[in-house]
């Protein structure tokens, strides 16, 4: 058994009995593939034959994952792409300069929430804000229950608060958009420069990228670290069970309705209506999750439409194949 710590085009580096080696998937598990997920990613444990003098491996199998981070791919095609699996915590940064944006923490905690993992909000950059009060209040509007903590590299503040996170075995993944300090955050608590750092844009604080691929590094104390390029198009992947998790208090709210399928417009009697009105919840965190709702539930019909596709056609193949020459 092996994990994988990095990819690169489906040539996998693992950690093993024997150390690192180089891996490729098998010809049977590539053939027997129907969708992406079934491929092996960062942070996954896998069956291998190895082949120690040469450094190399075989994967046969990946074993099931405990959690998963997922997100649709960048572009028009619905495809899944594993950001990292079997992960216990995720360290989701945000930059407290001009790239601050709520609506995008919401989004990755929904995400967070989906991949059984337990999400963390990390305030980043806290020596560049003017507004830091301003924007830690809209941050705990949208991150309900989960614990916030704003930090700085510059001059250290609530860097040492993160070491509760990092126990031997764990493993946490390092998510957020480019230059909110992912890199510079993994240097510090690894205590050595593992990752490249660049300086953000001067004129809109954004950054560039410094990690190019998902790679996972072990830690002196027995804690594992994933760090991941920034995404700046985040679509869900599922979701369903991320935004129960991550709009809970809206979800209760609207369990107060006088009607059960109440559409929180002009019926009578909408809790959700009355909160918005009586400032309890924002307009906007509102809009947002109906938004969301009806991204989630298009991408479910899509998605259920490509796996009954796929196996359509992966049942032909195999008839073919079984009955070829009869």
């Amino acid at each position: 058994m092996a994990r994988v710590f990095a990819e690169h085009k489906h040539i996998y580096k693992l950690f093993t009995e024997a150390g690192e080696v180089l891996a490729e998937v098998s010809g049977k598990l590539r053939y027997e593939t129907i969708d992406e997920e079934a491929f092996p990613s960062v942070g996954d444990w896998v069956v291998v034959s190895l082949r120690v003098e040469e450094k190399k491996a075989t994967i046969h199998k990946v074993l099931s994952r405990k959690s998963k981070f997922s997100r649709k791919v960048a572009g028009i095609n619905t495809k899944q792409q594993i950001v990292a699996s079997n992960i216990d915590t995720i360290f989701l940064v945000n930059a407290l300069n001009k790239d601050f944006n709520a609506r995008r923490i919401e989004r990755y905690l929904i995400m967070a929430w989906e991949s059984g993992a337990s999400p963390v909000v990390l305030l980043s950059k806290a020596d560049l804000s003017t507004d830091l009060e301003e924007k830690l209040l809209e941050t705990e509007k949208v991150a309900v229950n989960v614990p916030i903590h704003i930090i700085s590299a510059v001059d250290k503040r609530g860097l040492d608060e993160l070491t509760q996170y990092l126990q031997p075995g764990k493993t946490i993944a390092l998510l957020g958009s480019s230059g909110v300090g992912k890199s510079t955050l993994l240097n510090f608590l690894a205590g050595e420069d593992l990752q490249e750092t660049k300086e953000v844009r001067e004129y809109d604080d954004r950054g560039r990228h410094t990690s190019t691929s998902r790679e996972m590094f072990i830690l002196d104390n027995g804690a594992i670290m994933i760090d991941t390029p920034g995404m700046r198009e985040l679509q869900l992947w599922g979701g369903a069970d991320g935004i129960s998790e991550a709009f809970e208090d809206i979800e209760e709210l609207a369990s107060n309705c006088k009607f059960s399928d109440c559409m929180h417009k002009k019926e009578p009697g909408c809790a959700i209506k009355k909160a918005i009105e009586d400032g309890i919840i924002d307009e906007k965190r509102f809009k947002n999750y109906v938004t969301l709702q009806k991204e989630s539930k298009m991408f479910e019909k899509k998605q259920s439409d490509i796996i009954r596709i796929a196996s359509n056609k992966k049942n032909k193949e195999y008839i073919n194949h079984k009955y070829r020459g009869l």
